[in-house]
């Protein structure tokens, strides 16, 4: 089975240095990385506003794990999902991360982190749809303007993300069901197989 839509890119220090990259960080190269690897300083700027994002929001490992998390789940990307599901998990426990995926908040710590995940499932669902009092309630928590801009902004860059692997068919990588928690890998049921 092809791990994606693409042919496999052409050996340039470039597509080396980031299947390096994936091994050192991985033990192996990921299909996502066969996609971006036709042109690495694309994924290297959008990585880059994410860093961004994540700066300017003041996010912790553990927020983005929501984040992201509920975002691809709502969206129905099984890559970011498993691969951001099994960080969660690995930052809290994976009953907490396969609830964020299917849309339980209940083993989140607090309001500020179960209004990150609404954030994000109503951005993913129907950016449209958002009131004046959904951005309220991130301002309830702390967040300032500022931030629930680079917290919608991270949420968007996700999503564009998630867009140009599953559309170009990058398979999740086995790894990441067979080597990861087991809550995570039951509870993410869209997708790409």
């Amino acid at each position: 089975m092809s791990r994606t839509f693409l042919s496999e890119p052409g050996p340039t220090p470039d597509v080396t240095a980031l299947y390096e990259s994936d091994v050192a960080d991985n033990g192996y190269v990921m299909n996502l990385s066969r996609v971006w690897g036709h042109h690495p300083s694309a994924q290297d700027a959008l990585s880059a506003q994410l860093l961004a994002m994540t700066e300017l929001a003041g996010l912790s490992f553990r927020d983005r794990g929501i984040l992201v998390s509920a975002t691809a789940s709502t969206y129905g990307d099984s890559y970011c999902s498993l691969a951001w599901g099994n960080r969660l998990a690995r930052a809290s426990d994976g009953g907490t991360a396969a609830g964020v995926l299917t849309g339980d908040d209940g083993g989140l710590d607090d309001e500020r982190e179960r209004a990150l995940a609404a954030w994000a499932r109503k951005v993913a669902r129907d950016p449209n749809s958002t009131t004046a009092s959904d951005v309220a309630a991130l301002r309830a928590v702390g967040y300032d303007d500022p931030q629930v801009l680079a917290i919608t902004t991270y949420v968007a860059l996700r999503m564009a993300f998630s867009t140009v692997n599953a559309a170009l068919g990058a398979r999740p990588d086995d790894e990441l069901r067979t080597d990861g928690d087991p809550a995570v890998a039951a509870a993410v049921t869209w997708g790409r197989a």
